[in-house]
């Protein structure tokens, strides 16, 4: 058998098999880089780790790619205050609404010890203007209306079932 025919065979089928695992592991790095102009989350994207805060990146990184992306959905806070006599009997509320940056988003929060679950849409026509609408297990419900600033920050009213109605301040 000749040696010199042998060898590179075994050189060409080491370095096919290197190069098929390279290729199955290599993969790309998603890393959330804050909020732009617009309130939208943008996100990192690169084929290399990124550790937020490292003082360098590895000599063979190629450099990474930001864009904007699909948006990833929001939670955010909501607090409900007292509009009138029946709502300050039950006092300041406190829930969440998780815009699914679409369009839509569920709006939940806790009033007179019932969880009440719901979702919030967008106005036709108007990107900026919504409703929302919430239902208890007990049977409490409450219907709101609001404006949005931005994607992250909006204000509105609800009114309760019983009559209480609050203003409303979305966003941190």
């Amino acid at each position: 058998m000749n040696t010199r025919t042998v060898f590179p065979a075994k050189l060409l089928r080491n370095a096919v098999a290197a190069s098929l695992s390279a290729a199955a592991l290599s993969g790309c790095y998603v890393v959330p880089v804050g909020p732009g102009p617009d309130g939208t989350q943008h996100y990192l994207y690169s084929p290399v780790p990124v550790v937020p805060g490292a003082a360098h990146a590895p000599a063979h990184a190629v450099p990474p790619v930001m864009t904007g992306g699909a948006p990833f959905p929001a939670t955010l806070p909501v607090r409900l205050y007292p509009a009138n006599d029946i709502a300050n009997q039950h006092g300041v509320l406190s829930g969440s609404v998780t815009n699914m940056m679409t369009g839509r988003g569920r709006f939940q929060f806790n009033y007179q010890g019932d969880s009440l679950i719901g979702e919030a849409t967008r106005v036709s026509g108007d990107d900026r203007r919504g409703v929302a609408s919430a239902h208890g297990a007990r049977g409490t419900y409450a219907s709101c209306e609001n404006q949005m600033n931005t994607p992250r920050q909006g204000a509105g009213t609800c009114t309760f079932s019983d009559g209480a109605r609050y203003q409303v301040h979305i966003g941190g």
